[in-house]
């Protein structure tokens, strides 16, 4: 079991540091850079930049330099704990994040701690009650959840919010909070603020997850082995909870690694519509302005979640089935 965790851990590094390779080569694929992008908008607000202030700006960003001395240098930076100063705010990378980045996190857990919490009892519920009305109408929302965009679901929710109850959903503060220091007044009302979001961001989970759930318990329990448990007068309960359950749940682990990353990326749309104070705005605002360190730092973090959401499932697969515990002391 520790050399297994030694060697993921060693991998898991290893993956890290070409995870930076990668993003810092695509994020250098569009044509232009920051400075390109900034003169672009200037001209268009009506103000004129001259060749040799551009060329001033691309030095002061080191943009003139190869890019393997850039990469170099912001890879120095990442492994002192630091992410270089954003083009665009003029300020360290970790202040722009800031308060973002930990509402992101909570946000995303949150998600996934609703989808799994839905999804569970749900998809027990439709495969032990197969074709009951209750099923038929698990499987029309799931459909729903699959095929309804998370930020139309967004927009409608803020409708129905506003003109039925003239509630406004949006953001994870009230207007009174959104820029007070940190109190229990303001933790109480972001706590009352989370549950739609988390709610909208996991429903595409849930409609996922509750199939494959479904359909994996379905042919656990056409298995000999649930038939002779029957034969030996076992309490359904048990039956069903004692060894299909638990062999159907490989997948809800397995789907922590993408979850994690996703919760954040696919938030992306959901977060500028809702207005979230998350790292999905500023990363496609980056994006646009070509802010290189700022975007390069938001999919790096990305990256490192997805890392760290592989690592827990296997770890979570492994205490949960014991025929891949066993085959690994082999």
């Amino acid at each position: 079991m520790l050399a297994y965790l030694a060697r993921r851990l060693l991998l898991a590094a290893i993956t890290t540091w070409a995870i930076t390779v990668v993003t810092f080569i695509i994020l250098q694929l569009p044509p232009g850079d920051f400075v390109d992008a900034y003169v672009a908008q200037a001209s268009a607000m009506g103000t004129a930049i001259s060749a040799a202030e551009a060329d001033a700006l691309r030095h002061a960003y080191g943009l003139d330099q190869p890019l393997l001395v850039q990469y170099f240098k912001w890879l120095n930076l990442v492994s002192h704990g630091q992410f270089g100063q954003s083009f665009e705010y003029g300020r360290p990378v970790t202040e722009v994040i800031g308060d973002r980045l930990w509402l992101t996190v909570l946000l995303s857990l949150g998600a996934i701690i609703v989808t799994w919490t839905l999804a569970l009892p749900i998809g027990v519920y439709s495969a032990v009650r197969q074709y009951s009305i209750g099923d038929y109408v698990f499987t029309f929302i799931g459909f729903i959840g699959l095929a309804v965009p998370s930020f139309l679901l967004a927009l409608i929710v803020m409708y129905v919010g506003l003109q039925m109850f003239n509630m406004n959903v949006g953001g994870l503060f009230s207007s009174e909070y959104a820029l007070a220091p940190w109190s229990w007044d303001k933790v109480w009302d972001l706590i009352k603020h989370l549950p739609v979001p988390m709610l909208i961001l996991a429903l595409p989970g849930i409609a996922q997850l509750v199939r494959i759930m479904r359909a994996n318990l379905l042919d656990e329990l056409r298995r000999p082995y649930v038939m002779t448990a029957r034969a030996r007068g076992l309490s359904e309960r048990r039956v069903i909870l004692k060894y299909p359950v638990r062999a159907a749940l490989n997948p809800f682990a397995s789907t922590i690694g993408y979850l994690l990353p996703y919760t954040v990326s696919g938030s992306i749309i959901i977060s500028v519509v809702l207005s979230l104070h998350t790292v999905g705005p500023l990363l496609l605002r980056s994006l646009i302005s070509q802010d290189m360190l700022l975007g390069s730092t938001i999919i790096l973090l990305l990256g490192i979640l997805t890392v760290i959401g592989t690592l827990l499932s296997d770890l979570l697969l492994m205490w949960i089935d014991p025929r891949i515990r066993l085959g690994q002391l082999k």
